[in-house]
């Protein structure tokens, strides 16, 4: 049995309780915003509800089915992260493995590394961005959240030098056996490319789903905002969605406020990603790791 000093006892005990304190303070407010979710009107008008619901009834849920803007806008994000993780993951690997080649067998690899690394310190700013989108004609449409970030330059790098970790041989024998270029990368790379590709497209799918602010600058039209920047309204204005609904649903607006109604729209908005984050997991830290080193 290993044997801990009387320091290393009290810095494990101190160090456990720091991540649980660390781990309440994110877990506490996501179970306050459920039960708010579920529980009545006068309950949380009367300031009733901690971490249980109180006077449980589902009618906050039935109304973000009902009235339909909650589910186009999450139709809207699914699509785009479909499309977007596509086209980053496609990007990515077609510019990480050529770029993970030393200078011998790519001219101009050093140029091409400190344009795509200066891309991540300097940008053109907000205007300049929406006048290509305008000019480009994606205003209003699902590319223009996809285009504008269709490479992401740090998940490239990453997956570059995770590439540049695997023994060269295996290229160096593919390539003696005939195989080019192509089918080095998608039949003997990519199998190997798993715990990075899947860190990466974690990135991908966290940075398509929590992005609000391109909806809100590229849609015009509110019916096509993605479900972040629906929720991002329903925040500030959930009264007046509550004005605009339907007839049907006015005896069901009697058993709601605004706290339950965004309580229940934002947990679902949640849920998605407490679904796919398990799956994608488990490679993530060797992915992270194995992509940080080797310049």
């Amino acid at each position: 049995m290993l044997y801990k000093s009387t320091s290393k006892k009290i810095f494990d005990v101190c160090n456990y309780l720091f991540i649980a304190v660390v781990s309440l303070s994110c877990l506490l407010p996501f179970i306050h915003l459920l039960a708010v979710s579920f529980s009545s009107n006068v309950a949380v008008v009367t300031n009733s509800v901690a971490f249980l619901p109180v006077g449980f009834n589902l009618e906050s849920y039935a109304f973000a089915f009902r009235d339909g803007r909650f589910m186009a806008a999450l139709w809207i994000s699914g699509q785009r992260i479909a499309l977007g993780l596509l086209v980053n993951l496609l990007l990515i690997t077609l510019t990480a493995y050529p770029l993970s080649h030393d200078k011998s067998k790519l001219l101009g690899r050093s140029f091409y590394v400190v344009f795509f690394v200066t891309t991540m310190i300097f940008g053109g700013g907000l205007i300049p961005t929406y006048l290509v989108v305008v000019r480009a004609g994606l205003l209003n449409s699902l590319w223009a959240l996809i285009l504008p970030g269709a490479l992401p330059v740090f998940s490239m790098i990453m997956l570059m030098n995770f590439i540049r970790n695997l023994p060269e041989e295996l290229q160096e024998a593919a390539m003696v056996d005939g195989a080019g270029a192509i089918t080095i990368l998608f039949k003997i790379m990519l199998p190997l490319l798993k715990p990075c590709l899947a860190t990466v497209a974690l990135f991908s799918i966290v940075g398509h789903w929590n992005d609000w602010f391109s909806g809100l600058i590229y849609m015009q039209d509110p019916s096509n905002y993605p479900l972040q920047t629906y929720l991002q309204m329903l925040l500030l204005r959930f009264d007046q969605i509550m004005d605009m609904a339907d007839g049907d649903l006015t005896a069901m607006l009697a058993m709601l406020n605004a706290q339950t109604g965004r309580a229940a729209q934002l947990f679902m908005g949640a849920i998605p990603m407490l679904v796919i984050y398990p799956f994608l997991q488990r490679y993530f830290t060797t992915g992270l790791v194995m992509g940080s080193v080797k310049g």
